[in-house]
């Protein structure tokens, strides 16, 4: 395929289904329905929501600042208003095509700090590593505290039989993998196990950290700050602001998933929000209202943030290199 055209496709089809599921979702809703989601909008508290925002570049901060707990142990201290841009800048990069973010901060720590991209993007890997045993333990309590009705919703919503499939899929293609770079010794596997060597190096930089205890800290710190900018903003709407914590929890957790499996979020998120609060009774006008003032509110910071950090970071690094050299 003319790589292009590829490029064009990754960009197309995620934002096309987040269109498409907009209009699924709201074509269902009356001319009624809609007005009241309006008037949500109309009406909301807006001052939550840019608590929220605050929350949320708190968390990016933090996980700036962590990246340097990785990075250490591989002999390497970029600045900390660097990592800021990069994380900005991944953010906004994964709105349009997914976890193309990951690529593009390991790209800029490369280009202005000279760390190795295998070793930066190993580190990113071990990260999302850490941060996935945090989600992980939202969804145990999230189970746990409301198992009769999640487990209802999930086997009713998932496709069992792609779901395992897919498993099947992924758990031979790993065994293929590893079987064709074990055996291999072409000019390619030489090269790309050398790759696959330095992101193993970024891996396990997270076991010989000094400061294991800082990187425990901003990991905590960054997934309460996600709590607190998702948990302000049901106080935006009367309608949302009586929730309790298992059902945040809930809410928060399938949210973390859409945002995690797709581009930000767009077009699912709110769909999916509105259906886990319609299980406890919120309406889903009022639930998809909410939705949508949480994910818009989050959108529009990225592409500021992102925006920001994309234009500034090379000024920023001319100006440091101006300033060493002179």
């Amino acid at each position: 395929m003319n790589p292009k055209l590829s490029k064009a496709l990754q960009i197309i089809l995620p934002l096309g289904l987040g269109i498409f599921l907009i209009w699924y979702s709201y074509n269902k809703f009356t001319p009624e329905e809609l007005i009241t989601i309006k008037e949500n909008f109309k009406s909301a508290n807006y001052g939550w929501v840019l608590l929220s925002i605050v929350f949320a570049l708190l968390s990016h901060f933090s996980r700036a600042y962590r990246w340097n707990y990785m990075l250490e142990p591989l002999g390497y201290r970029p600045k900390v208003p660097n990592n800021i841009m990069a994380v900005g800048i991944a953010y906004l990069m994964n709105m349009f095509i997914p976890r193309s973010g990951e690529v593009s901060r390991a790209l800029v720590v490369k280009k202005y700090e000279g760390v190795p991209f295998d070793k930066a993007f190993g580190t990113i890997i071990a990260e999302r590593v850490a941060d996935l045993v945090i989600l992980g333990a939202l969804v145990l309590i999230a189970l746990l505290s409301q198992f009769d009705i999640l487990s209802a919703y999930i086997i009713d919503s998932l496709p069992q039989e792609k779901l395992i499939f897919a498993l099947v899929s992924l758990v031979v293609f790993v065994v293929v993998t590893i079987l064709f770079f074990r055996y291999s010794n072409n000019a390619i596997s030489k090269k790309i196990k050398t790759f696959l060597i330095g992101i193993k190096e970024g891996i396990f930089s997270i076991l010989k950290m000094k400061n294991k205890w800082g990187f425990i800290f901003h990991t905590i710190f960054i997934w309460v700050m996600y709590l607190l900018m998702f948990y302000v903003c049901i106080f935006a709407l009367p309608e949302t602001s009586h929730i309790n914590f298992p059902i945040l929890i809930s809410a928060f957790v399938v949210g973390s998933f859409t945002i995690a499996f797709t581009n930000g979020g767009v077009g699912w998120y709110p769909f999916v929000i509105g259906k886990i609060l319609l299980l406890y009774g919120i309406a889903e006008t009022d639930g998809a209202a909410f939705g949508w003032i949480v994910w818009t509110a989050q959108f529009i910071m990225i592409l500021i943030f992102g925006g920001v950090s994309f234009l500034i970071l090379p000024f920023y690094n001319r100006k440091n290199k101006q300033k060493n050299e002179s």
